[in-house]
């Protein structure tokens, strides 16, 4: 494949103006407002101890671990004697039923989450958990569960017992990062990395309602990658996410993460590089860059390289520790939107500690296609105070909403072209540790953000898991 060419000039700097991509919503339409409800407790003693910098039970890329469908909201999580539990409520209610599902956390590793998928095409939950570059856990509910919630009790005998393998397909023995998604066929594809950091590839799996099947690896680990300060022959691809817009198309936004330290200015900051966009339109077996030219075939043998064109939206070396696995969505107009985030190199050019320098300097970017089909990016003016990751989505009249650490709330208007943010809620009387989960599927089932945040301990003593309900502009 040819060398890949950077879409920088697509980027007019850091910060865009509003008339660069004024929006078309009506003069009618509110803009970003945020009024919390109410909170409920999942847990009054959740599992707590601090891994990579993160919380088992708040991972960023934890897809889904809060899931809403036909009127009723589920959760995912590890209780303080490592048992693995699914809740669920009738949307809105105040109490959370709870099953244990017969799996309990092997190791004190943030990385060992629980995400959850639901196939529409026979009613099941499925929960993939418990798993880093090694074998995984997986759990199924019986047929039917999810589409008659009320008529069918909330016990351990709608579940199957756990196991290591999908219904007998074992995938890899070095399993990472499972993110469920449902097809808009109804059918459910897992998106996993095989292999390990710095050396990996993403793949995708796929339930029909009868059986699972492997489709295979679609991003590649090899190829030279070289910066300023050296070349790296192996990485892996980190998604921020993995989405169907309402046409069908799939998005995928990412990072690269070289293996080879010698590409950084400073051993103490992270191999990160670049933004990159790809998209399917045919859930998943082909990949486009946004010029639409094909650039890798899941199963197949070109994949998607950091030797190709056309794949990068948002240039940036790895000296500015941009963080991976941050945030993405789709606007109503099927448009991709991603967060991302780094230290802007007014604050240096060269990080030598990625955790505290993103803690002191580190910036959250909004990065999206606008309606002229230019790649446009706006910084947040928050500081993030914080290492880890902000959590993006988009209310019905497409205005945008970051969820920072802490459980802060931004905003920014469709009206202003996404250029407006501001701060709509400061987490005050969250306590929250840090990063923070949403429910991605409850927005558009009734107005409502659900915000999963794990309340701030030490050690490992174990404290509360909430979730914060906002009403969003009706």
């Amino acid at each position: 494949m040819k060398r890949r060419t950077l879409l920088g000039a697509a980027l007019a700097g850091a910060v865009a103006t509003p008339a660069l991509a004024a929006g078309t919503a009506r003069a009618a339409d509110p803009g970003p407002s945020v009024t919390r409800t109410g909170t409920t407790t999942l847990d009054s003693q959740a599992i707590f101890f601090v891994s990579y910098d993160g919380l088992v039970n708040n991972n960023s890329f934890q897809k889904n671990a809060l899931l809403t469908y036909k009127g009723y909201q589920y959760a995912v999580w590890y209780t303080a004697d490592r048992g693995a539990v699914v809740g669920r409520r009738v949307l809105g209610g105040s109490t959370w039923s709870t099953v244990k599902v017969g799996h309990s956390l092997r190791y004190n590793d943030s990385h060992n989450v629980i995400s959850m998928g639901l196939s529409k095409t026979d009613g099941r939950l499925h929960l993939n958990m418990d798993s880093h570059s090694d074998g995984f856990t997986y759990v199924k509910s019986v047929a039917g569960l999810l589409d008659n919630p009320a008529g069918l009790s909330w016990t351990a005998s709608r579940f199957g017992a756990p196991q290591s393998t999908l219904d007998g397909l074992a995938l890899t023995s070095q399993f990472t990062y499972p993110q469920f998604v449902s097809t808009p066929d109804g059918k459910l594809q897992l998106s996993y990395r095989v292999a390990i950091s710095g050396n990996g590839r993403n793949a995708l799996a796929e339930y029909d309602g009868t059986r699972w099947t492997n489709l295979g690896e679609w991003s590649a680990s090899t190829g030279t990658y070289t910066s300023e300060h050296g070349s790296s022959t192996a990485r892996n691809m980190y998604l921020h996410g993995i989405d169907y817009d309402r046409n069908g198309r799939l998005h995928a936004f990412f990072t690269w993460r070289e293996q080879n330290g010698a590409v950084m200015c400073n051993g103490g900051g992270i191999t990160n590089h670049d933004t990159g966009y790809v998209y399917s339109d045919d859930r998943g077996r082909t990949w486009r860059n946004d010029a639409g030219t094909v650039v890798g075939t899941t199963g197949g043998s070109d994949k998607v390289s950091v030797t190709d064109a056309g794949l990068v939206v948002d240039p940036l070396n790895p000296d500015h520790s941009l963080m991976n696995q941050e945030s993405q969505t789709t606007d109503s107009a099927g448009r991709p939107h991603a967060i991302i985030s780094y230290v802007p190199g007014r604050f240096g050019q060269c990080t030598t500690n990625y955790v505290a320098d993103r803690t002191a300097n580190g910036r959250a970017f909004h990065v999206r296609k606008n309606a002229s089909g230019a790649w446009q990016k706006t910084e947040i003016p928050i500081p993030l105070d914080s290492s880890q990751r902000t959590r993006l989505m988009l209310d019905k009249y497409d205005n945008a909403y970051a969820i920072l650490p802490f459980g802060r709330i931004a905003g920014a208007s469709k009206a202003s072209g996404h250029t407006d943010w501001k701060l709509l809620f400061d987490g005050a009387g969250l306590n929250a540790f840090g990063e923070v989960l949403i429910d991605e599927t409850r927005i558009a089932q009734d107005g409502v953000l659900s915000v999963m945040y794990q309340v701030k301990s030490s050690g490992t003593t174990p404290s509360a898991l909430h979730v914060a309900d906002f009403r969003l502009p009706a």
